[in-house]
């Protein structure tokens, strides 16, 4: 059973020990949610180095989960957010994929108005399921692929598995504090 310590100096809250069963012994758990009969607002204290978000109802820890960051190149601010806005079926307007006339995908991997686009063909961005804006500048949490807990993999965004970013974008409203750390 994973132990979390008790206090870490890099967060102004205690973390209490929690621990889970995985549905599949050879699968990782991805995160652990005690919050919903919990009174209080939200926040989300967001681990860089760990690859983990810890969720809090006033000081009280009510789960974690773990979060895909930015990669090299990518990196995900730092500091302390609030949700700017939220909407459930966003689509990026910066990366996703090049199709073809016929709707084929010609470029899985596209970058809007960087990538060429074949006649006929448009760009479609990438799904950002429960999009919680945390920047003016296009960084925020969603759901999103997880491919190696414990490593960033995003363009920037806290990537987040998709049930917990649905329970997150339920419970937290517009204005809650977000705080990124190393």
């Amino acid at each position: 059973m994973p132990e979390f310590p008790l206090f870490s100096s890099r967060t102004e809250m205690a973390r209490r020990r929690m621990t889970i069963m995985p549905p599949l012994a050879s699968q990782p758990v991805m995160y652990v949610w005690n919050g919903s009969s919990k009174p209080g607002p939200l926040s989300v204290n967001i681990d860089l180095s760990e690859q983990r978000a810890y969720l809090f109802k006033g000081s009280e820890n009510v789960g974690w989960t773990y979060v895909a960051t930015g990669r090299s190149g990518f990196s995900s601010p730092t500091g302390t957010f609030r949700i700017m806005e939220k909407i459930v079926n966003k689509r990026s307007n910066r990366y996703g994929m090049i199709v073809d006339s016929n709707g084929d995908v010609v470029n899985s991997n596209a970058t809007a108005g960087v990538s060429s686009i074949p006649p006929g063909g448009h760009f479609l961005g990438a799904k950002m399921p429960y999009w919680m804006r945390l920047t003016g500048y296009g960084v925020g949490m969603h759901a999103g692929p997880i491919p190696h807990p414990g490593s960033p993999a995003s363009h920037g965004c806290i990537r987040l598995p998709s049930d917990m970013a649905e329970t997150i974008f339920q419970h937290a409203p517009v204005g809650a504090r977000v705080t990124i750390m190393q």
